[in-house]
């Protein structure tokens, strides 16, 4: 993707999650919005705060839509909403605003890994590959930029079961799929000249 547009995507993610946060309204879908962005593909939206104090960033929200059922510019207004409300945080503040990077998956489709559980070791690519797993109506994902805290596959696959709400294990039970997707990742604080 041109940096021209990587921009144009981040500069509406902060319009949208502005906009959003300061009065509760829905930014308009952009009119002269570049070709590719109509494509269907899943998007993420993560947002990490600035902690001036300890010099660090640290999670304030990450949500998205995985599959490609809608457009890349309106799964991104719909992930940038969400991410303000993520669940497992307090709903972002018009005060955060100016301390938050923004960061965007554009995810490939998820295709299943079709093999056994005890193959799945071998067809899994760490910093490349996010995951999906799937068991029964429980179902958890971990996109690829989490290998940066969690480089180990066994472990990275326990996480996984967590946020499913599963057992540590279970990501190697028959019955349990995994789901694998790589992303083109966009940070806000890496656009910036």
């Amino acid at each position: 993707m041109k940096f021209e547009t990587k921009r144009f995507l981040i500069r509406y993610a902060r319009g949208v999650i502005e906009m959003f946060v300061k009065n509760g309204d829905v930014l308009d879908l952009p009119k002269n919005c570049p070709e590719e962005l109509k494509e269907k593909k899943g998007v993420f939206v993560t947002l990490f705060k600035k902690e001036k104090a300890r010099e660090k960033e640290v999670l304030r929200g990450c949500i998205g839509l995985p599959y490609p059922q809608q457009s890349i510019i309106k799964n991104l207004r719909d992930a940038s909403i969400s991410a303000t409300q993520d669940p497992r945080f307090e709903e972002l503040r018009e005060d955060e605003l100016e301390d938050i990077i923004i960061e965007i998956s554009i995810l490939s489709e998820p295709k299943r890994i079709d093999t056994k559980p005890e193959k799945y070791l071998d067809k899994i690519e760490p910093h490349k590959d996010g995951l999906i797993i799937k068991r029964d109506i429980r179902s958890g994902l971990l996109l690829p930029q989490v290998w940066e805290d969690l480089p180990d596959k066994i472990e990275f696959l326990s996480h996984l079961c967590l946020k499913a709400g599963l057992l540590l294990n279970e990501w190697m039970r028959e019955g349990t799929t995994l789901y694998k997707f790589q992303v083109e990742r966009i940070r806000e604080d890496e656009l910036e000249s």
